[in-house]
């Protein structure tokens, strides 16, 4: 039931979205060199690695520099990638990968590898269940870059304090991972984007 709503969502959204996606497409190409999609490798369901797909928000090989963004004015995000993250619309390719089948609408938010091989046995749970575009933890953390931007040990601070407390946030969804419970999670994070 759930791959089903899965991919009935994804693709109402994708089709309309994808009018405007045309014009985020040509405002990448023209402000900087590189493709238009950002792909990187996330853990997926049972530890699975797969390509996450978002829309390119930083120059090419920015990541270089590190996996964490620090602050929505770091300087290698483009000024098209700061409209773009601002209102979270880097993350709509994401439906390719829920249609793929690669993730789901709402469950934990994947992780790369480097933080993924830093979860104790408890918090590598959250692996049991398809990763989501979005879930408790990206409600909580919806400024999750500013956080990081004001810290003097971002990379720290993201492991010590805020990684902990996003998989314990996941743990709130495991417990329940019904339709009902996405709907209310889809709900609120609509609303957030609008406010």
């Amino acid at each position: 039931m759930k791959r089903l709503f899965d991919i009935i969502v994804s693709t109402l959204i994708l089709l309309p979205f994808s009018i405007f996606g045309i014009f985020f497409c040509l405002a990448i190409l023209l402000e900087s060199k590189g493709g238009i999609f950002y792909c990187q490798e996330r853990i997926g369901k049972n530890g699975i690695p797969f390509k996450i797909f978002k829309f390119r928000t930083m120059k090419v090989n920015a990541d270089k520099a590190g996996t964490l963004t620090v602050g929505m004015r770091d300087p290698r995000i483009t000024r098209i990638g700061f409209f773009l993250r601002k209102f979270k619309l880097d993350e709509f390719p994401q439906f390719i990968n829920v249609l793929i089948g690669q993730m789901s609408i709402v469950g934990p938010r994947p992780e790369v590898k480097e933080y993924v091989d830093l979860y104790s046995e408890e918090q590598r749970k959250v692996l049991a269940v398809k990763p989501g575009i979005t879930d408790y933890a990206s409600l909580e953390y919806f400024n999750e870059n500013e956080l990081l931007g004001s810290s003097e040990n971002p990379r720290e601070t993201y492991v010590k304090e805020i990684m902990p407390a996003k998989l314990e946030l996941n743990k709130k969804y495991l417990a329940n991972p019904t339709l009902i419970h996405d709907l209310k999670i889809m709900w609120k994070t609509f609303l957030k984007m609008v406010k």
